[in-house]
């Protein structure tokens, strides 16, 4: 009887029932635990109470108490693992929820990074054509560079063009013959003194590249041998084609269209600069070439404002005399002016003596007509009657 009330099957399934909810929690196992030994005492304390006879009703009376005590202890079990269960469900929602943020934050900076590695991937493809373009650009400069002619061509049209924007078309000429026969690039007309200045542009490529690329003494000294010789054949060519006395000034210029040209020349070889000044053979580069065609373009301007002085002159003579009829027709105006207000004054004074003369007049009639009775005095209407 006493192990049926302990084994009952309502018992036994909120047992089974409990055993699988408290498996998650060692605390509640724990504490499941230590309930069994506590009724597994009493069940002892049961069984040694009832083999007396003389304690049956005070066993009765426990079981009962520990039969409550179970329950009271069933529900509040219960009623923990209840809360229990329900933070660890607000406890899963929460982190479910913190990890969904987290995704879709991970996700929009994801599309974000993705966006702007599309963008710089695209202008890195941009920059790729346009170095591409430029590399093909480069190859068919190097190209027309390699060959002399095409060099010189280049030379001739970039001076060309510094030529053209900066002087009056009328103050140079291209491919101009002179009177030994020699033709010579460009001829900026400046007049007398100087007289007309030539320009030969001049390109002096393979022996500046060997200079670039002279990896050892011995190599260094070849390429600025032969650089020397170029410049050296180039200076003496122009002093004695393109400086003609009575025909053009007594100095040229050689143009050299490469502004690293220009600065090895003049840093690392200054007696080549020096002979040129000896043989009047000024050697520019397109900055130098530019200041010096501004200086030019003020000479010209310069000139240009002399021609035109006895046009100015002429024109201030004009000045000079329609300001003297100016001044003239002035000077009668203003004696129209000073005529006109003396007929002003003259006409108020006229005025003022008619005003005080019918001002006396007024007076007299006034003292006349109190002086007539009011009997002579007849209606006019009558007067009129009777006259008709």
């Amino acid at each position: 009887m006493v192990n049926g009330a302990l084994t009952s099957p309502a018992q036994s399934t909120k047992n089974v029932h409990m055993q699988n909810i408290l498996n998650a929690d060692p605390m509640l196992q724990i504490l499941l635990v230590g309930l069994a030994l506590v009724a597994v005492l009493a069940v002892v304390v049961v069984v040694v109470v009832l083999r007396t006879t003389r304690g049956a009703a005070t066993l009765q009376a426990r079981l009962d108490m520990m039969a409550q005590d179970q329950e009271a202890k069933s529900v509040n079990l219960s009623q923990r693992l209840m809360d229990h269960e329900r933070a660890i469900a607000d406890r899963l929602a929460d982190v479910g929820r913190r990890v969904g943020d987290s995704l879709t934050q991970t996700n929009d900076k994801t599309n974000e990074n993705l966006t702007k590695l599309r963008e710089r991937l695209a202008k890195i493809d941009a920059a790729q054509a346009n170095i591409t373009e430029l590399s093909s650009r480069v190859v068919s400069l190097q190209d027309i560079l390699s060959n002399k002619q095409s060099r010189g061509a280049f030379g001739e049209f970039q001076l060309g063009q510094l030529v053209a924007d900066a002087l009056p078309a009328d103050s140079y000429d291209f491919e101009v013959t002179l009177s030994n026969g020699r033709r010579v690039d460009c001829l900026i007309r400046l007049p007398n003194p100087p007289g007309p200045v030539a320009v030969d542009a001049k390109f002096p490529l393979e022996g500046y590249q060997a200079l670039v690329e002279a990896k050892d003494e011995t190599s260094l000294k070849e390429a600025s041998r032969a650089f020397r010789t170029a410049i050296t054949k180039h200076v003496g060519d122009i002093s004695e084609r393109y400086v003609i006395p009575g025909e053009t000034a007594e100095a040229a210029l050689l143009f050299l269209p490469s502004e690293s040209i220009y600065i090895e020349l003049q840093s690392n070889f200054r007696d080549l600069v020096e002979l040129a000044h000896r043989k009047r053979v000024y050697i520019v580069s397109p900055t130098t070439l530019w200041g010096a065609l501004a200086t030019m373009r003020a000479v010209f301007r310069d000139v240009r404002l002399r021609e035109q002085t006895h046009l100015i002159q002429g024109e201030l003579q004009k000045m000079l005399k329609d300001v003297g009829l100016l001044d003239e027709r002035v000077s009668n105006l203003q004696r129209h002016f000073d005529q006109a207000n003396e007929d002003i004054r003259q006409i108020r004074i006229s005025n003022d003596k008619v005003t005080k003369r019918a001002g006396r007049m007024s007076e007299l009639e006034l003292e006349e007509d109190e002086a007539v009775p009011v009997e002579a005095v007849e209606p006019p209407a009558r007067a009129h009657l009777r006259e008709v």
